[in-house]
């Protein structure tokens, strides 16, 4: 039976973590590398519901992209929040493993799953990797630009974008006849993209988190921004991962079921 180091393995090779960004904190978050596998579930975020879902359907590893634990715990204290979703886990033997920032840099990764979700056409990399040490990870970069296949305004963009997402809403910055083909996009946060997009022959920037001084530069320099806010930008990694993970698993004859979590949602309501 496949160990939960072995999915780690697959996983390590998907999103290398030598990708991830000295901030961050991916990989084995809780759990036993020698624990077996027969259930994995994919999440977006590591939250109460998620957790005690796949302690309910008796799943022995949970893969998320946010990192459950992204600052240093001090104490773990079954009383709190935290404490008890550490408890539950590790009750039910439940691993947590994270794929964060080297799933956004990796070339197929999730930032290529969403230029290929809106679908851009002769996709390149917004900002590349530095330095002569990762020339073998020269296809690897944060953030992609591309072309739709023919221009559209930025009013049409929006609604295209909103129906193919299945959003109910968005935020643009521009004028709504603008016209637009050449697209940036970044998963999650893209403000700190926002210079790359604006030396780029993009005409509009698509990302979540955007800021007010983001729409005013963006009105500055005469682009457009539309913002889907952080969920909806990354959510595709559950499908991403759960086929991605399922076809490795199959390739090495494990068996395996992966499934993608049903208890998450945007948790910004509009009223």
């Amino acid at each position: 039976m496949p160990l939960v180091s072995d999915i780690i393995a697959l996983m390590d090779a998907l999103a290398p973590p030598r990708l991830a960004e000295d901030w961050d904190n991916p990989g084995l978050q809780i759990g036993n590398p020698q624990w077996p596998v027969k259930k994995v579930m994919v999440s977006l975020d590591a939250s109460p519901l998620v957790i005690a879902d796949a302690c309910e359907q008796g799943v022995n590893l949970l893969i998320t992209h946010h990192p459950f634990i992204f600052k240093a715990i001090k104490q773990i204290d079954y009383s709190t929040p935290l404490g008890r979703m550490i408890e539950m886990a590790t009750r039910h033997q439940l691993a947590v493993f994270s794929a964060h920032t080297n799933l956004d840099w990796v070339s197929g990764g999730l930032n290529d799953a969403f230029a290929d979700a809106i679908g851009l056409k002769n996709v390149t990399i917004l900002t590349p990797l530095d330095g002569a040490e990762q020339l073998e990870d020269r296809q690897s970069g944060l953030g992609r630009i591309g072309d739709l296949d023919k221009p559209m305004d930025l009013a049409g963009l929006a609604g295209k974008i909103k129906v193919t997402l299945g959003l109910g809403s968005v935020r643009v910055v521009g004028s709504a006849d603008m016209e637009v083909q050449r697209i940036a996009v970044c998963t999650g946060s893209g403000s700190g993209l926002l210079k790359a997009f604006f030396d780029s022959s993009a005409d509009v920037f698509i990302s979540g988190d955007l800021r007010y001084h983001d729409a005013r530069d963006a009105e500055i320099n005469q682009r457009g921004l539309i913002d889907i806010g952080h969920f909806a930008s990354e959510r595709l990694m559950v499908d991403l991962i759960r086929g991605r993970l399922a076809s490795a698993l199959a390739e090495s004859s494990r068996d395996v079921l992966v499934i993608g979590s049903q208890q998450e949602s945007e948790p910004f309501i509009i009223r």
